[in-house]
């Protein structure tokens, strides 16, 4: 396989993934957990289930979860047998696969036994990790398929090893950031906090219950987007000659600023369940993208940290 193919493998794979994600969500959403009782792999004792709403979203997202399965499959062959000399794509789509498997075995785990609320929130952090690592695959294939056509790779300045641990530090803050959104939302606990961005009509409101849990979300939540903000600035004036550095400090600075306006529209929207659906399921992909985005970033910096990235030698057409 030469790079064009290898590119668009990981395109069909981090569109997979997304639809999985977005199918996760919308499971949760609508309480659709358990639309086909406590069995896995099959529903209500059947390869093709009775047409009831939940249990055609539950099985929908079990086909689509399979499908992401055998698509992390191909790009890990695939990379593994044609990109030798680009470890770092080689690693994504490892770990593209093992979080896959994981999900996978903890979803089936949520529907054979009750699990608490901490335990469900974790698996969607771990469907948003097999959807990052996706995400870093099709943007490194991309870019690995971009210089190909060039004949060389394009060239880098350096990153400070400051800027790099920022970076890497914001990213891993979101993740407990979005941990926590996960444990709002499996705890019901998002009308906690009625307003916004007041709590109830206060600054700081009784941190008691659902109250305390919405509420140190939301403070989580402004402190990821002072972070990013600051970080994108500091892309813009530290990195005038990358544009991939700046263009990724941007698109996160965005990204962050929409998913907290979509925290928004899901306070103000809990009263009408159709258009609540929609404003969660905008709210998740938002800071599912965002974290693929940091994600990719933290490896950039890494790598324009170090030595160049050896470059994939070129293969023939199969």
């Amino acid at each position: 396989m030469n790079t064009k193919q290898l590119k668009w493998l990981s395109y069909l794979t981090f569109i997979v993934m997304f639809f999985a994600t977005f199918g996760g969500t919308v499971v949760t959403k609508t309480d659709s957990g358990l639309g086909c009782g406590h069995e896995w792999p099959l529903c209500h004792g059947q390869f093709i289930p009775a047409h009831t709403i939940a249990s055609l979203i539950e099985y929908s997202h079990r086909l689509v979860s399979g499908l992401a399965g055998l698509t992390a499959v191909a790009v890990v062959a695939a990379f593994w047998l044609y990109a030798k000399n680009r470890k770092d794509l080689r690693v994504y789509s490892v770990l593209t696969l093992i979080f896959v498997i994981v999900q996978a075995l903890m979803g089936a785990l949520a529907v054979i036994y009750d699990q608490s609320s901490a335990v469900l929130a974790l698996h969607f952090g771990f469907s948003l990790i097999a959807f990052a690592s996706s995400l870093m695959l099709a943007l490194g294939a991309r870019k690995m398929d971009r210089e190909k056509q060039t004949d060389s790779p394009e060239d880098q300045p350096a990153v400070s090893p400051g800027f790099r641990t920022f970076v890497w530090s914001i990213t891993i803050y979101s993740y407990l950031v979005v941990y926590v959104g996960a444990y709002v939302s499996h705890t019901s606990s998002a009308g906690g906090c009625s307003g916004w961005p007041l709590c109830n009509g206060q600054f700081i409101p009784t941190l008691t219950g659902s109250v305390a849990i919405a509420f140190v979300h939301r403070l989580a939540a402004l402190l990821l987007l002072i972070a990013v903000v600051v970080m994108a600035i500091c892309a813009f004036k530290l990195h005038r000659n990358s544009r991939e550095i700046r263009t990724l400090g941007g698109a996160a600075a965005v990204l962050c600023l929409l998913q907290v306006f979509s925290g928004a529209g899901i306070v103000y929207t809990l009263g009408n369940p159709e258009v609540y659906i929609f404003a969660a399921l905008l709210h998740n992909l938002l800071i599912s993208s965002l974290f693929g985005v940091l994600c990719y970033l933290s490896v950039r910096v890494w790598q324009l940290g170090k030595e160049p990235v050896e470059q994939l030698k070129p293969a023939s057409n199969v």
